[in-house]
């Protein structure tokens, strides 16, 4: 099966011949080039969806042949590997927009993975352009990149996105997972100033505590063991352009005292180094715990959240906006759809009344999952609801409280039923917390704004409570 074609450009032959056996093991169509010339060359005669290209070349290095993709074939992206590597070498790599950087030695898995991103990234990309995007014009005339949504409580995020993306200010972004908190928070890299600067992203869940200090603050040669050449981190790595710290609350405590001293001083060192490095920096943070618990527990520092928190967003659930779940259902399915050159499908009424009903615990990212499922799996044209998970079908969990045996001959509204219940719990958990509104949103297991803007859709005075 072709999954792909490769260019992988390397002055050695061990390498690129190493790199190429792998890849087409994998199940992709690899062409191997010498050099930068050669390489650009064959470009001109065949499409690739990637190119693989080492730093240091003769007659013409991977920066240039970067350059040249980024230049001619913007949808291509490129991914760079050396064995030389240096801070200025990174930065410009950064800069030119590579999809990736990667430093030699490396495992050829970590590099397999990388290809399959880099593809799906080059075929989303040719395929956007033919793709509705079901959004209505942006707001403020703001660039909001895949975010897509119309609805009151997401135009309030926008609102934020236009006024801080004019500032420099540090920004935490809250909301459970699946929301869509880095999309906001490359939207406002992307409306700001630093928009043609570096971009660099960081998942403090996903990387060990013993590897994420280097991978933050960098190390010089020899400061711990297997550091057989200096590394620049990330914070480096983003000077003048914008750094977002995603899943923040899984920082270690130690690291928390010196990610304070980055966001006060904007200086820091690396791991066994000496030197003070300075850098500009936009700081952009985001979880989807409650801070503020975690204070409260000892696990989070109060004086490093208040740095953090200088400028809140709250990320709606689906659930909450459910305005936008049928324009995002529609981007999905032409995306998956046309990404797989098969006939759009259609969700049949039914299956639309069933979203809407269903909470969506693991909000879009839960829709986007599922109707790559649907697509793949549904041999009409329309997803009935028999197509669906059982979950949509048969709810597991019913609201608790007095149910009506017989209903009145005029029916009831489920919505009202409901959100009179929903009140009745957030009266309840305000008594339950002497009015406390941070505690009373934690026993009710959601944020302190979304607690707000509940009591506000309801016209309760929050000073009266």
């Amino acid at each position: 099966m072709d999954r792909g074609s490769v260019l992988v450009i390397d002055d050695s032959e061990v390498i690129r011949n190493g790199i190429a056996e792998k890849l087409s093991s994998c199940g992709y169509n690899v062409t191997v080039a010498s050099d930068g010339p050669q390489a650009l060359e064959i470009s001109r005669q065949r499409d690739f969806d990637l190119v693989i290209s080492d730093i240091v070349l003769p007659k013409l290095d991977g920066i240039g042949v970067l350059k040249y993709f980024k230049k001619n074939r913007p949808e291509v992206p490129v991914i760079l590997i050396t064995g030389h590597a240096t801070l200025e070498s990174a930065i410009e790599a950064i800069r030119g927009k590579a999809f990736d950087y990667l430093l030699k030695p490396f495992e050829l898995s970590e590099l397999v993975n990388l290809t399959r991103e880099a593809i799906a990234y080059s075929r989303k990309k040719r395929k956007n352009g033919a793709i509705s995007r079901h959004q209505q014009t942006p707001p403020h005339g703001l660039d909001l990149g895949e975010i897509i949504g119309s609805s009151p409580l997401m135009q309030r995020v926008y609102d934020k996105i236009s006024k801080v993306s004019k500032t420099d200010c540090t920004v935490l972004i809250q909301g459970e997972s699946g929301t869509g908190k880095e999309l906001i928070a490359r939207a406002i890299h992307l409306n700001s100033r630093r928009r043609n600067k570096p971009w660099i992203p960081i998942n403090c869940g996903a990387i060990p505590g013993e590897l994420l200090e280097s991978e933050l603050f960098g190390h010089e040669k020899g400061s711990f063991t297997h550091a057989f050449r200096s590394r620049p981190g990330r914070f480096e790595l983003a000077h003048k352009g914008t750094i977002f710290l995603d899943e923040i609350a899984e920082l270690p405590l130690v690291l928390q005292v010196k990610l304070l001293r980055v966001i006060q001083e904007r200086c820091f060192e690396r791991i066994g180094g000496l030197k003070t490095i300075k850098v500009d920096i936009r700081i952009i943070a985001a979880t989807n715990k409650n801070l503020e618990e975690s204070v409260r527990r000892g696990e989070f520092r109060e004086d490093l959240y208040y740095r953090l928190n200088v400028v809140p967003i709250d990320v709606p659930p689906l659930r909450e906006r459910i305005e936008d779940l049928e324009p995002l259902a529609n981007h999905f399915l032409d995306y998956f759809c046309l990404s797989r050159d098969i006939p759009r499908k259609n969700l049949s009424p039914d299956v639309l009344q069933c979203f809407h009903e269903y909470q969506w615990p693991g909000n879009v990212r839960e829709l986007e999952n599922l109707l790559e499922r649907l697509v793949i799996l549904v041999e009409g044209d329309t997803i009935q609801v028999d197509d669906l998970p059982p979950r949509f079908k048969s709810p597991k969990e019913l609201i608790p409280g007095n149910v009506p045996t017989d209903f009145p001959a005029t029916g009831i509204s489920l919505k009202a039923e409901i959100e009179k219940y929903e009140t009745q719990l957030i009266f309840k958990a305000l008594e339950k917390a002497n009015g406390v509104k941070s505690e009373a949103a934690r026993l009710l297991g959601i944020n302190r704004t979304t607690l707000l803007e509940k009591l506000r859709r309801r016209g309760i005075p929050l000073s009266s409570i």
